[in-house]
């Protein structure tokens, strides 16, 4: 097990909770960028509408991947899946404008998502473990 980061009690801020998101975010990253990739070449969706369903589509998994594996969460349902909903809009949000903001320089669409999914995942795995899925006192 791996010592919490020094960031107060009951911080879900460790080495072994990274690593596990990053696992998870990935498997849940390949869920959203196939979602994309279907829905703009398939049905000719534009790309940051396309990108935000496929994340939608991605976030159920994510929640209960991230919930039972990565923080060990033991709060319930009822208060952990509202803040991960919030954070996952907010997360939502935080994509379309940075993939939009990269979109507008001309940037290829597969490298201005893989840029803005660097600094989601970032921002989701802060709010998660400080937040989203904080234990108790350990």
């Amino acid at each position: 097990m791996s010592a919490p980061l020094p960031v107060g009690t009951g911080s879900n801020l460790t080495a072994r909770s990274f690593v596990s998101f990053i696992l998870v975010g990935g498997f849940a990253t390949g869920v959203q960028y196939a979602v994309m990739s279907l829905l703009i070449w398939l049905a000719g969706y534009p790309l940051v509408l396309a990108s935000g369903i496929g994340f939608a589509v991605s976030a159920a998994a994510n929640y209960l991947l991230n919930a039972r594996l990565t923080f060990r969460s033991k709060g319930s349902h009822a208060s952990t899946l509202p803040r991960f909903i919030v954070t996952a809009v907010l997360g939502l949000a935080l994509n379309s404008l940075l993939l939009a903001f990269l979109a507008s320089f001309g940037m290829h669409p597969a490298a201005a998502q893989l840029l803005t999914t660097l600094g989601v995942l970032l921002w989701n795995y802060t709010i998660n473990a400080l937040w989203t899925f904080r234990n108790p006192t350990r």
